[in-house]
Formats: C-alpha cells, sequence, structure tokens
C-alpha cells in the first residue's frame, strides 16, 4: 500500500489537472471565507470572559460601566454666547442618539442656575461662572480656549454599538454649522478604539505588501541560482489568501496582535516553498519531470511535514496563553504554516509540470571542476560545508562557547520590562490618542478602580458602613485616589452627610434618589460598586496601587457573607502585567514540551533531542538581544519563546533529516554532517534570510508594539540559521559518538 506522499506524487504525475481542480476549489473556498474577516479591538482582546475576572469584567461592563465620548471645542473663547449656543444644539441633538444616556457640558451648568435657559450675553455668563463651585468649573471648563462636554453611553453596549455611536456622533459634527474659528473634535475611549481598528486596517494591508515586496527583492538576490525564482512568493500569497479565507471561515478576528502573524506567515511559508523548488531543482538536474515530483515529494514531503509540524507545537503552544489575542495569534500562525505548506507541496510539481521545468544549470560531472563563473550560492555551498566539517571535529568549544551565551541570556532575560498600557502600543502621533491625553491634562484623569461588594444585602446598615469606612479609608491613605463615589455616598448626598442607621431609614433615602442615579451604583439588594476615581499613572504603578487595594479589603474585615472584588479596565491591564510574565515563560516551556514528545514519538529514540538543543540557546540568546537592545516584554513579544521553537525547529530538523538521509546511504557521520549543512544550508539560508525580509515588514509599523517585535524577530531569524549551521553539527556529532555511530573516522570530507 502507497504511503500518502507516494499517493500524491501519482495522482499529480498521472492526474496532473484533476488535482490542480481540487487545489483551485479549496482556494476559492478561502477566497468566500476572506470576506467574513472581521477586525476586533477592546477588552475582549486582553481577558477571556470565560475566567472569573474576565466574567466580572464583562458583568461590571454590562451592569454599570458607562463609556464615555467627549468633544471637546476649542477657540479664542468659549464663553461666547455664540459658541455656547452652538454647543447647547448638539448636545440636544446628541441625546436623541440611541445608546446615549445622557450628555452633560458647561451649558447644562449656566442653564440651570439662569432659570432653564442660556444666558445671552457674556457678562451674564462670566457671572454664573464666578459663582459656581470651582472645582465643577475647572472640569467642563478648564480655560477660557477649551470645554468638553461628556456623551455618557449606556451601560452593557457591544464594541460594535459603541463604534456605530461615535460614527453617528462624528456625522453629526462633520454637518453642524460650528461658529467661524470653534474646532470640535470627537474623542474618548470608543473614538479611540475606533480609529485603532481604522489604523490597524491599514497597517495590516502596508505591511503585508511591504513583506511580500522584500520578499521579492530576497528572492531575486538569494535564490536566483534556480528557474522560476519568485516561484515561491507566489506560492506564498496563495497561502496567506487561505489563511485569511478560513479566519474568516471559522470565525478568528483580527487584532493589534493578530497582524503581526502575517508577515510571519509569509515569512515561514517562504522557507516551505524554497524548500520544496530547491529539492526539486536538485532532483531535475539529474532525472526526469515524473522522477524528481516522486523524489520531491517522497523525500521532502515527510521532512517538510516534521519541520511544520514543529513549528506549528510552538504556536499551539500560545492557544493556552490567558490573553485572547494571542490564543488567536498562534491559531493564525497554526493555520498559516499548514496553509502554507500544503500550498508548496501541490502547487511546485504542478507548476513544473505545466511548464516543462527545466534548471537553469545541469549538474556538474563528477571530478570535473566547476565551471567559470560559478554562481555565489554555489560557492558558498561548499563554505558551508567546510564550516560544518570543521565544527563537527571539534563540538566541545563550539557548544560550550554558545551554552555560556545562553545563560547569560537566561539571566537578563528577567530583567527585561514588561509593559501592558495599550497606549504606548498604538502610533505616538494618533490623533485619537493625542485628543486624549489633551482631556488628561485638562480635566486630570478619567481612570478609576470600581469595586464590587455582593452581599445577602448591600444596603443594611452595617454593610453600607463598611463600604462608606473603606472608601474613606483608600482616599486617604493612597496618594494616588483622589476620589470615590459609591452607594454609600450617593446616600450621605440625599441625606445631609449622615448615613442612616436603620434600614427603613434606608429605604426613604434610596427612594429619593433618580433611578438613573441609583443604578450606577446599586443593581438590586445584592451587588453594589464603588467608583475609585486615580491620577493619571504608569502601569506598574496601578498594578502595585491594585495589590495594595486587594490586601486593604483583607485587612478591613468586611462584614459577615460580604465579597469584595476589584475589577475594571486598570485591573485589567495591571493583571495583563502578570499574564505576560506568567505566559512567556509558560508558552515556551510548553512549546519545548509539544516538541521533545513529538520528536520522541517520531523518532523513538534519545538523539532525536538533537534539533532541541540549539533552540534551548537561541531562546536565551533572544532575552540577551531584548535586554541590550532596551526593548519590552508585550502581549506580541511574549511570544517570541515559543515562536523561535517554531520557527528554528524548521531549520534544525531538516538538517538532522537530511543527515539520517545520508547516513542510511552508507556515508560517515562526519561526511554525512558535511554533506546535510552543504545541501540544506544554503536552502536554509536562503529562505531564512527571505524570512529576514519579511519580518523587517514588520519594523516599518507605525504600532510600537508591532516595529518592536519585527526588531527582535529579524534577530530571531539570524539566531536561528546561526544555531542550525553552526550548533547543529556540533550537537549531531555529539550524538553520533556517544550513539556508536562514529566508530569509522572519514577520512577527508566530501570532494568539492
Amino acid at each position: 500500500m502507497k504511503n500518502p506522499y507516494e499517493w500524491l506524487a501519482a495522482a499529480i504525475n498521472n492526474h496532473t489537472w484533476t488535482v490542480a481542480g481540487v487545489a483551485a476549489a479549496i482556494f476559492v473556498l478561502a477566497l468566500f471565507g476572506l470576506s467574513m474577516v472581521t477586525m476586533q479591538t477592546g477588552d475582549d482582546t486582553y481577558i477571556d470572559k470565560n475566567t472569573p475576572r474576565g466574567a466580572l469584567l464583562d458583568h461590571y461592563a454590562e451592569t454599570y460601566g458607562s463609556d464615555a465620548i467627549m468633544l471637546i471645542y476649542e477657540t479664542d473663547s468659549v464663553r461666547s454666547p455664540d459658541v455656547l449656543r452652538y454647543i447647547d444644539h448638539i448636545q440636544e441633538d446628541l441625546r436623541n442618539e440611541r445608546y446615549v444616556a445622557g450628555v452633560s457640558g458647561v451649558v447644562d451648568l449656566l442653564k440651570q442656575a439662569n432659570g432653564g435657559t442660556l444666558p445671552s450675553s457674556k457678562a451674564e455668563i462670566d457671572g454664573i461662572i464666578g459663582q459656581a463651585p470651582p472645582e465643577m468649573v475647572e472640569r467642563m471648563l478648564p480655560s477660557d480656549l477649551m470645554t468638553i462636554s461628556v456623551i455618557a453611553l449606556e451601560p452593557g453596549l457591544t464594541m460594535e454599538a459603541q463604534m456605530r455611536v461615535v460614527e453617528n456622533i462624528q456625522s453629526a459634527v462633520s454637518t453642524s454649522e460650528p461658529p467661524p474659528g470653534l474646532a470640535v473634535t470627537v474623542s474618548g475611549n470608543p473614538a479611540f478604539s475606533k480609529e485603532m481598528e481604522e489604523e490597524m486596517g491599514g497597517q495590516m494591508g502596508m505591511l503585508i505588501l511591504a513583506a511580500m515586496l522584500l520578499m521579492v527583492l530576497a528572492v531575486m538576490l538569494l535564490f536566483s541560482h534556480v528557474r522560476y525564482s519568485l516561484l515561491p512568493v507566489g506560492i506564498v500569497a496563495v497561502g496567506v489568501i487561505m489563511t485569511f479565507g478560513f479566519m474568516g471561515l471559522f470565525g478568528i478576528p483580527i487584532s493589534m496582535v493578530v497582524i503581526g502573524a502575517f508577515p510571519v506567515l509569509i515569512g515561514i511559508g517562504i522557507d516551505y516553498a524554497i524548500q520544496f523548488q530547491a529539492r526539486f531543482d536538485e532532483e531535475i538536474r539529474r532525472g526526469t519531470i515524473p522522477e524528481a515530483i516522486r523524489a520531491t515529494i517522497t523525500q521532502m514531503g515527510p521532512s517538510v511535514l516534521i519541520a511544520m509540524s514543529a513549528t506549528a507545537l510552538g504556536f499551539i503552544a500560545m492557544f493556552f496563553a490567558p490573553v485572547p489575542m494571542v490564543a488567536d495569534f498562534g491559531i493564525v500562525c497554526t493555520i498559516g504554516v499548514i496553509s502554507c505548506y500544503i500550498a508548496a507541496l501541490v502547487i511546485v510539481p504542478i507548476f513544473a509540470i505545466v511548464t516543462r521545468y527545466r534548471p537553469k544549470r545541469e549538474a556538474p560531472v563528477a571530478g570535473t571542476k566547476p565551471a567559470t563563473g560559478e554562481p555565489i550560492m554555489e560557492r558558498y555551498d561548499r563554505f558551508l560545508g567546510r564550516l560544518a566539517y570543521a565544527v563537527a571535529k571539534h563540538p566541545l568549544p563550539v557548544i560550550l562557547l554558545f551554552a555560556v551565551v545562553a545563560a547569560g541570556g537566561f539571566y537578563l532575560d528577567e530583567k527585561v520590562p514588561i509593559s501592558s498600557d495599550e497606549k504606548t502600543f498604538v502610533p505616538g502621533d494618533m490623533p485619537a490618542l493625542l485628543s486624549l491625553e489633551k482631556i488628561t491634562r485638562t480635566m486630570g484623569s478619567t481612570s478609576t478602580i470600581p469595586v464590587v461588594v455582593i452581599a445577602d444585602d448591600v444596603r443594611s446598615p452595617e454593610t453600607l458602613a463598611w463600604i462608606d469606612r473603606f472608601g474613606v479609608y483608600e482616599q486617604e491613605h493612597n496618594d494616588k485616589i483622589i476620589g470615590v463615589t459609591s452607594i454609600a455616598t450617593l446616600i450621605r448626598e440625599y441625606n445631609d452627610g449622615v448615613l442612616p442607621s436603620t434600614e427603613r431609614e434606608v429605604d426613604n433615602v434610596t427612594a429619593r434618589i433618580p433611578e438613573e442615579t441609583l443604578k450606577r451604583y446599586l443593581n438590586g439588594n445584592m451587588e453594589a460598586v464603588l467608583e475609585f476615581s486615580t491620577v493619571d499613572m504608569e502601569m506598574s504603578v496601578a498594578r502595585d496601587l491594585v495589590g495594595r487595594m486587594q490586601g486593604d479589603v483583607a485587612w478591613s474585615n468586611p462584614p459577615a457573607g460580604v465579597t469584595v472584588k476589584i475589577t475594571g479596565q486598570l485591573e485589567m491591564f495591571a493583571a495583563l502585567m502578570d499574564d505576560i510574565a506568567d505566559s512567556k515563560t509558560f508558552m515556551t516551556l510548553l512549546g519545548f514540551a509539544f516538541i521533545l514528545g513529538f520528536m520522541i514519538l517520531v523518532y523513538r529514540k534519545f538523539s532525536a533531542i538533537s534539533p532541541v538543543i540549539p533552540i534551548v540557546f537561541i531562546v536565551g540568546w533572544n532575552g540577551a538581544i531584548m535586554y541590550l537592545l532596551g526593548l519590552d516584554y508585550t502581549p506580541l513579544t511574549a511570544v517570541l519563546g515559543s515562536m523561535t521553537i517554531g520557527v528554528a525547529s524548521e531549520y534544525t530538523i531538516l538538517i538532522m533529516e537530511r543527515c539520517e538521509e545520508e547516513l542510511a546511504r552508507g556515508v560517515e557521520f562526519l561526511d554525512a554532517i558535511q554533506i546535510a549543512v552543504q545541501k540544506i544550508g544554503t536552502a536554509i539560508t536562503a529562505s531564512g534570510m527571505t524570512t529576514v525580509f519579511g519580518f523587517a515588514a514588520l519594523t516599518i509599523s507605525s504600532f510600537n508594539i508591532i516595529s518592536n517585535f519585527g526588531i527582535v524577530t529579524v534577530i530571531t531569524v539570524g539566531f536561528s540559521l546561526v544555531g542550525a549551521i553552526v550548533v547543529m553539527p556540533a550537537v549531531l556529532a555529539l550524538m553520533y559518538r556517544f550513539g556508536g555511530r562514529s566508530r569509522v573516522v572519514a577520512a577527508a570530507g566530501v570532494p568539492e
């Protein structure tokens, strides 16, 4: 019975157009799925709502949370009656928008103090503002040049609904007729998310185009010694389209981290295409097209499958990351490498038959000298062979040197800082970010830390007293907390500053509080929330603050039966720092475990660990380079360890596979290592450098999170090549000696 690769080779040789038709049908299905791809921003990309923390944040957002959209008005004098009439008019229009819970601004203060009508003169306006509470004026009217309207949205809105509200508000502003000199800017977190999504869409197209153009350049430079050298670029394009299509069919959204997956796929996919075409080009020099197809598919197919599986296992380790968009990155990369592998396996032989493929140069006759004008890549072949032979003869110094460097890298890796602030991931000049920073400078921080209190009766005097004490304590003992609002502060406000002492009094006071106001801090009788306002701070400081508040909750001894939990976006991003720290190590260790298990399962011998040893070194080198370049770990660079395992394992496995193939032919181990590196090293250098060009596209991104990832992945691929070409021969030499396969020492290398 034929194995699948023999069957595929026979099918392509004997039924070329049938196989091509099936491949085309799958491609058309992928094109259909392409139209179903969506983009995603917001909390769902950072936290899994199926976890307790994610479920609590989701519950809070649906029950209490109300994201606000801001309108920033800037002119020479916002106290001008014409400007204020315009603001009043547009606020009235926006109150009628769907999903808008309320609109407030300085005009509401003026109308309230003037019997419900807007003052008509500058003197009246100045008089009312002069008598208003200073803290209220400071927030609503930070200067004579600027004022802000706050548009509160209904709790529980989906990100899609928030986007629609932002679009409607932007449309209303654009069609309005502001007085001359008045600039109106739509801002706030929903507007920030909308602009980030639009920026992501543009970035993705630009990065894929740049990666493809750089790859064309790289292939023309490094793979020009074969005919149809641009064929791998077309194969990768097919693989990427198939990846997009399956994303749409499986409902996998594109997020800020997933964008980085596509240049990665282009880089890895080009490797499969080059490996298959290079092997076919080698085989066609000494046989017919059907023979070359059979040899390529049956010999290279399983080898690349093993390498691809190891690569996929590195990405599969990301499935277990606590950050959803990191898990999506792993899923997309896994789908992508499988798609690129299948595309290369099928397209190369079909293309060869259709074009009646002929090599550029015939194989040299044994014993003859290379012709003059020999391509540089063929001279590079022999250089790699001599280097591998020298390393294999003296493996210990090489391994010890690189192991020491790796050990230093693992030590430095622990000192690499972690960044989880979303606003540091996006372009620094993004208008929505600049407007948010302007609001923070003028109004102060809009950040809050919600604390959810659950009890049998949160309105009992005992529980209210604890809520009140806890709020006062946190405000007095944490300089980062500038205010607190809760059901207790509301009841005090409506009861002359005093907390009622009986349940009946509590009921009487709460009955006087407007329902809309009450719902912001009370959910039935069993749940309430405290909203702590904070100053603007670094995420590491926020993490410390959240940790301190959690300790204060336990220390403050809530009444029996009362459960207290901290939630909110600030807590989510603060916890994300711990998630990144834990997941980067966990994903790396899991990736190693997957690949070790896979290699032992496939080869069933101790030497199967050989390809993993250089990868351990490479992961250590990555830590050193991140520290030395001053880069941070982010949700995207957190995947570096497991991604390195996936990328580098392909190179080391292919060299080991070719070495085993030569040993099976009776070649002695030093010569086998030399031949393997000489034959495979050139292909992986070409594909590796092409991968570098693909990854280099990431470095031009204006998203800091993506450009920094591009820098480290470019270096990682370079490290992977060094690990495969230099470290792997040393590891194989030791393994073969310890395994008893070096009984006969080769006297010389392979003839040049």
